[in-house]
C-alpha cells in the first residue's frame, strides 16, 4: 500500500455501490446534523417538547445558565440560537463552514461544561450524545457544504 495505492476491497463487487454513494455522504451528514440540531434549539427557544422543569425562552435560559452553570446569562439564548439557526444553515448548506464551526464550538463548550462531569451515558446527562454531535459538526466544518448545497449553487464556499 505504499505510493498512495488504495487498499484492496474485501468484496470488490461492492466498489460500484461505494463509488455511487460516496458523493451523497457529505450532504447526508450535513443535513442530518442540521436536522437534529433544529429541534434542540427550538425546544430551548419555543418550548417545543420541553419537559416541565426545562427553561424556555431567553429570560429562563439566561437565568438557568447563571444559576446552574455559573456562566454569563447571555450564553443561554446564544446556545439556543446557535443550535436553531445553525441547524437551518447546515440543512441548507448555506455558510456551511462558518455555521458548522460555530456549532462545533458551542457543542464543545456544552461537552466540557455540562456533560463531561456527568460521565458517559446520555440518560444521566453524560457526554456520549453531545460528543458525537460535536464530532459531526467538526467534520462538516472541515468538509464544507458539498455539491448539494446553497454554497455550491452560488459558487462560493466560505
Amino acid at each position: 500500500m505504499s505510493n498512495g495505492s488504495q487498499p484492496k476491497l474485501l468484496i470488490p463487487a461492492l466498489n460500484p455501490i461505494y463509488t455511487a454513494l460516496n458523493p451523497l455522504l457529505d450532504p447526508l451528514l450535513r443535513i442530518i446534523t442540521g436536522l437534529w440540531l433544529i429541534p434542540h434549539g427550538a425546544q430551548k427557544l419555543f418550548g417545543w417538547n420541553a419537559g416541565p422543569n426545562q427553561p424556555v425562552g431567553f429570560d429562563a435560559l439566561s437565568q438557568a445558565f447563571e444559576k446552574y452553570l455559573h456562566l454569563p446569562g447571555v450564553f443561554g439564548p446564544l446556545a439556543a440560537l446557535i443550535e436553531f439557526v445553525g441547524g437551518i444553515l447546515l440543512v441548507l448548506g448555506l455558510l456551511t463552514r462558518p455555521a458548522a464551526t460555530i456549532v462545533f464550538v458551542e457543542l464543545l463548550i456544552a461537552f466540557i461544561t455540562v456533560h463531561l462531569p456527568n460521565g458517559f451515558f446520555a440518560d444521566a446527562h453524560g457526554f456520549e450524545y453531545v460528543l458525537m454531535w460535536t464530532a459531526l459538526a467538526g467534520v462538516v466544518a472541515v468538509r464544507g457544504g458539498g455539491r448539494f448545497s446553497v454554497d455550491a449553487l452560488i459558487g462560493r464556499e466560505f
